[in-house]
């Protein structure tokens, strides 16, 4: 969609030349979600994929995924990858149903930053204890865990003019074990529930999203039962504000297939 409010288009090279915010400035990364519907507000586009961020960088702690990255390059990288989470990354990949063309453009931080509640992107950086690097417009550097990054739909811990930088994950989250389930209304709709279970020592950690007006997480230090997921589940989403409610999924069916996705998990890693 042409953006006919727009009047300039700014390509950094480098952090010192982000332009100071002006109201109507928008940053883009892949845009898929930004030309998707009319931005009349918008005066003023700043083009990170210009800085030229590294997609992917690996080192002896993990990895660091820019916020430029495509799905399209993440899935790839996973794709080709030894360590045990590669699976899951392919599948949060794959719970972002689109075309090749929108694989291609899509961006993990565009993911990230739309904050909606079924942004795989968010599930997987939180499974996984992901940190983010945010560049403050003030010119300092901060490290925000993931689970904190986003604070409601459309909600994030960016202030104007910050830039979400990069998401880093370390080599011992990303050699866990893991269960993955989502549930849509329909065969390739948004997802309604999306639950992944990382083992950790002897219990399990649950990080919820899609049904959840935020991603939330619940640790368990022993293989729980049913009657202990359901009741640590419903405080803590609770606790985040509740239950998701939008034409994807009523929240009373979003909560009852949390509960059974959860519980799934939870089996199938102790039998492990």
């Amino acid at each position: 969609m042409d953006l006919n409010a727009v009047e300039g288009v700014v390509r950094p090279g480098c952090r010192a030349e982000l332009p100071a915010r002006q109201d109507g400035d928008a940053f883009l990364a892949g845009g898929t979600w930004v030309f998707s519907e009319p931005q009349p507000h918008l005066r003023r586009l700043i083009d990170l994929a210009a800085l030229g961020w590294p997609a992917i960088e690996t080192h002896v702690n993990g990895i660091s995924i820019a916020a430029t990255c495509t799905l399209a390059e993440l899935e790839a990288m996973a794709a080709n990858a030894a360590f045990p989470a590669a699976a899951l990354i392919q599948q949060c990949c794959r719970a972002l149903w689109g075309s090749f063309k929108i694989w291609n453009m899509a961006t993990v931080g565009g993911n990230l930053c739309l904050a909606l509640p079924a942004a795989p992107m968010a599930a997987l950086a939180v499974a996984l204890d992901g940190v983010c690097t945010v560049w403050r417009a003030d010119g300092t550097d901060e490290s925000v865990p993931a689970r904190n990054f986003i604070l409601g739909p459309g909600k994030t811990c960016l202030a104007p003019g910050d830039v979400l930088r990069r998401v880093a994950i370390g080599r011992e989250a990303l050699e866990g074990r893991f269960a993955f389930r989502q549930v849509s209304l329909t065969e390739e709709g948004r997802s309604a529930a999306l639950v992944i279970g990382r083992s950790v020592g002897g219990g399990v950690k649950l990080t919820i999203t899609a049904a959840t007006r935020r991603p939330v997480q619940c640790g368990f230090t022993t293989p729980p039962d049913t009657e202990r997921v359901v009741r640590d589940i419903d405080r803590t989403v609770d606790a985040a504000g509740g239950w998701f409610d939008d034409c994807h999924g009523a929240p009373d069916w979003r909560r009852h297939m949390t509960h059974r996705l959860a519980g799934e998990i939870c089996r199938e890693l102790a039998a492990r």
